[in-house]
C-alpha cells in the first residue's frame, strides 16, 4: 500500500510543477489578500476535488461511515488478503497521469486531495 501511496505522491508532485509551469513558468504569491503571478496577474483557483481516492469519504459511497468502517466492511467480505489487494489496487489505479492531464485541459488548475493519516504514519501494532 506505501508502493501506491508513494506513486499517488508523485502524482500530485508532478501535477503541481504542471501548474506552476502553466501558471507563468515561476511561483505563485500574495499581494495583499490576492494570490498572483510572478507578473502580479490575480490567480483564479479553478479547482476539483478527489474524495474517494486516497479517503474513502462514506457520503460518497452511500454507506455515511468512517474509512475504519468501510475498511472493516470489505474486509468482513474478501478477508484480509483481498482487501489489501483491492486497496493496492484503488491507490494506483483511481487516479491516474492521464486523469490529471484531463482535468487541466478542462481548465482546472488546482486539486482537492483529501488524505487519511493512515497512510503517513504506520499502525499502532507496529
Amino acid at each position: 500500500m506505501r508502493r501506491a501511496f508513494l506513486k499517488g505522491l508523485f502524482l500530485v508532485f508532478i501535477t503541481f510543477q504542471a501548474t506552476v509551469s502553466a501558471l507563468a513558468q515561476g511561483f505563485l504569491k500574495t499581494d495583499g489578500q490576492q494570490i498572483v503571478d510572478e507578473n502580479n496577474n490575480p490567480i483564479i483557483w479553478r479547482g476539483i476535488g478527489l474524495g474517494g481516492w486516497m479517503l474513502q469519504e462514506g457520503y460518497m459511497l452511500g454507506t455515511g461511515g468512517p474509512q475504519h468502517t468501510i475498511e472493516a466492511r470489505i474486509e468482513e467480505l474478501v478477508g484480509e488478503t483481498k482487501k489489501e489487494q483491492f486497496y493496492d489496487a484503488w491507490l494506483a489505479n483511481h487516479m491516474r497521469k492521464i486523469d490529471v492531464d484531463s482535468m487541466a485541459a478542462w481548465g482546472y488548475n488546482m486539486i482537492r486531495l483529501p488524505m487519511h493519516y493512515k497512510l503517513f504514519t504506520p499502525p499502532i501494532e507496529e
